[in-house]
Parts: structure tokens; sequence; C-alpha cells
């Protein structure tokens, strides 16, 4: 015969420390959002549109049946060796650029230093420069970026002496830049204070032990 079991539940402020940390435990692990990434990801397109690196983009079939189109950028993290970010690109010279990435973000001294390096490089070269990056290997991380540098000149001269470094190094510091912004994102929003605040604004009940009920 059918049973009716009763059990008492709790909203978050009402339960023990210890009941608390087994919630935050449970959302960090099922309720954590798979696409906490994206207003990075935004954010990292228009530094990237600003800075003359133009991301690559690939098919992702949506559960609905349709295809949406994502830019080609990876990560692994964040407490492993060999965790990082990574991207594809096809990389050109974007005039203004160290004024805009200033404009857009004026604390942030490594993009500007990743933006100047960029310019002063494309100046070498008559402002001449591309570069194309591919990912390679089953890795994400700056390393596994494959950049190729090369100088569109009509009379078929080759990058000025060490501007392929330069480009090359700017675009991992690029990569490492895109890492630490996830990371800091990643962090910001598993900690106690911001889990708590999205349990209560949600209503998640709880058993007094802490387990999600419901």
């Amino acid at each position: 015969m059918p049973e009716v079991i009763c059990t008492t539940v709790y909203q978050f402020p009402e339960l023990s420390d210890a009941a608390k940390e087994q919630a935050r435990s449970w959302y960090r692990e099922a309720a954590f959002h798979d696409d906490w990434w994206d207003a990075v990801y935004d954010d990292f397109e228009r530094i990237c549109d600003i800075l003359g690196v133009s991301l690559k983009t690939r098919s992702v079939r949506l559960m609905g049946g349709g295809i949406r189109q994502k830019p080609c950028i990876w990560f692994s993290g964040f407490s492993s060796q060999g965790d990082g970010a990574c991207f594809e690109a096809t990389v050109g010279h974007a005039k203004g650029s160290t004024r805009e990435i200033r404009s857009y973000a004026p604390q942030d001294q490594t993009l500007h230093g990743i933006a100047g390096r960029l310019q002063a490089a494309q100046r070498q070269n008559f402002y001449q420069l591309h570069a194309e990056v591919t990912h390679r290997g089953r890795y994400y991380h700056e390393y596994c970026m494959s950049i190729d540098v090369s100088r569109d000149s009509p009379t078929g001269q080759p990058p000025a002496e060490g501007s392929e470094e330069t480009v090359v190094e700017a675009l991992r510091d690029l990569a490492r830049w895109l890492y630490r912004q996830l990371e800091a994102e990643d962090d910001h929003l598993t900690s106690d204070e911001a889990v708590e605040e999205e349990i209560v604004v949600n209503e998640y009940t709880f058993t007094d032990a802490g387990r999600q009920f419901g």
C-alpha cells in the first residue's frame, strides 16, 4: 500500500554550520551552471576584436537540433599541471588598438603590454604581419597553440628580425591572460558567499543534514 512519509526541510539560513557546508558542496557539484564561463568568453572576444585577433569558430549542435557557431576557445582547470587556455585565430594589424584597449580596460597593464608589443611588431614590418593560430594535441594551454607568423610583403620580404617571436609570445600571453580571468571567475562563483546567495535566491531546501530536498 502507498505510504506517506513526512520530511522536515529547511532553508539554508536555518541549517547548522556542518549542514551548510554539505549544502554548499552539493551546489558546487550538482547545481553549478555549465556555461559559467560565457561572460569571460564574451569579454575575451571583444578584446580579441580590439587587438586584431579574429577568433575562428566551430559548429556546435544544440539540444533542439539547430546549429550554433561558437568561438574556438578551450581551457582546462584549475588545479592540475598543464591546465591552461588556448584559442584558434587569424591575426592581423588593428589600427588604433593600443588606444582602444586602454579605453576598454584602463587598469589592465597586461593587455596594454600585449597590444603595445603587437603594434610594435607591425610597425617594424610596415603593418604587413599576419599570424595563423591553431590548436594541436589533446591539452589546452598556451603551448598547445601552433603560431605561424608571415609577412604579406609585395617584394617578398621576410618578417623583421625578432618580430615573429614578439607576436608569438604576445599571443601566448593573451592565452595566459584568458586563463587567469577564467580562474578568477571560477574562484568567485564557487566562493562561499556566491554559492550561498544562489542557494537562497533559488529557494533550495535541505534536510537537517544539509542534503538537498526536492
